[in-house]
């Protein structure tokens, strides 16, 4: 999952940030609106028989390398008879261009940070979709019209290299301690949307929340100033050359991180315990699928007890709590236990505009106390 890293920043700030800019410039040519009628809702045979008639899905912004999509695709393709191509790209990206191909459109579906299904809908480019297992997906990971959908959760968390502590931190509080000293790199703060996410998650832990960063803030500030924070915009490269004991980041990245690492067995991964954050990647189609039937299909079979478990398979913590993942799946994830601290990002709005104030705040509140 960690393999596409420029879709991993568009989790919560990067495309929004960019947002405006790229999507006016993409609204500056003018198309025909196309005349199309919503596509009707089928099940069962009727649908698969439709998937195999369209002959074929695209997708935007879900390539094989993230989150064992894959090992999805060639399922679905096999049991579906369809073939499959997927253009990468990130979440601002994907609505650009379902907007700016509507009147020859191309791709039926597109993966999106959930911060980007209201814009998908502001932009007026998805149609709505209510599959199987809607009634299993949190309020909170999905559009009440059904016009985006989560399909997983990442959540902050401490990848700890086990060799260079005495003892595992399992708290923001925990790195704090004297013993943590030079230890924690948290990524760039100024571009990373990752790393911003982390602000978040310490506001949680102390107090604050999408309104109120301040506490989130403050925590970095003491961290800071307490030499614990060493500066860094590469965490994976650290931790290959073994140099820094923790790293916060999301938790899909920090199990694809120590996949990778030979002496994976002296990584352990941990959910601060006091407090995080819990955001989703969203499943939104294209109102103007060429495929529609496709797009929906595929959408049932990601949320499907298999689509579940598969995502499960490349690190994404599945949607849908009721999914039972197997053994030496679950072996590779953090247990659900962990996640009791863990609360969503439900005030988009609040969060996306205070969010814009994270680099201000990080230098004249972190840097200056480094």
């Amino acid at each position: 999952m960690f393999q596409r890293t420029r879709k991993a920043l568009a989790f919560t700030m990067i495309g929004t940030l960019l947002m405006g800019s790229f999507l006016t410039g993409c609204g500056s040519k003018p198309t025909a609106e196309p005349v199309k009628e919503p596509a009707k809702e089928l099940t069962g045979q009727a649908l698969k028989d439709a998937v195999k008639k369209e002959g074929k899905i695209v997708s935007y912004g879900m390539p094989d390398a993230w989150a064992n999509l894959g090992e999805i695709w060639s399922n679905f393709t096999k049991e579906y008879e369809v073939t499959h191509s997927d253009t990468d790209m990130t979440s601002a990206e994907e609505i650009a261009k379902f907007d700016a191909e509507k009147g020859s459109p191309v791709a039926d579906i597109g993966d999106v940070g959930i911060t980007f299904g209201n814009v998908a809908i502001a932009r007026d480019v998805v149609q709505p979709h209510k599959g199987p297992k809607w009634e299993e997906i949190p309020d909170w990971a999905k559009d009440k019209d059904g016009l985006w959908t989560g399909e997983y959760v990442g959540t902050i968390a401490f990848l700890v290299n086990t060799k260079l502590v005495k003892e595992v931190p399992h708290s923001w509080a925990d790195l704090l301690k004297p013993e943590y000293k030079g230890a924690v790199v948290t990524g760039d703060v100024l571009k990373a949307a990752q790393s911003q996410a982390a602000i978040l998650a310490a506001a949680f832990a102390n107090g604050g929340d999408e309104n109120n960063l301040t506490p989130g803030v403050e925590y970095f500030a003491k961290l800071a100033k307490s030499g614990n924070l060493k500066p860094s915009d590469n965490i994976f490269s650290i931790f290959q050359k073994g140099e820094i004991p923790v790293g916060i980041l999301w938790d899909f990245n920090a199990l694809g991180y120590r996949s990778r690492l030979a002496d994976k067995e002296n990584y352990q991964v941990v959910i601060p315990s006091d407090g995080t954050v819990a955001s989703a990647y969203v499943s939104i189609i294209n109102k103007y699928a060429p495929h529609p039937n496709a797009a929906k299909a595929f959408q049932d079979y990601l949320l499907s007890d298999e689509g579940q478990i598969l995502l499960a398979k490349g690190f994404a913590r599945p949607i849908r709590e009721k999914v039972q993942i197997p053994e030496d799946i679950a072996k590779m994830m953090v247990s659900k236990e962990q996640y009791a601290s863990a609360k969503p990002i439900k005030d988009f709005a609040a969060w996306e505009k205070n969010m814009k104030t994270i680099p201000d705040l990080w230098r004249n509140n972190v840097i200056v106390s480094q």
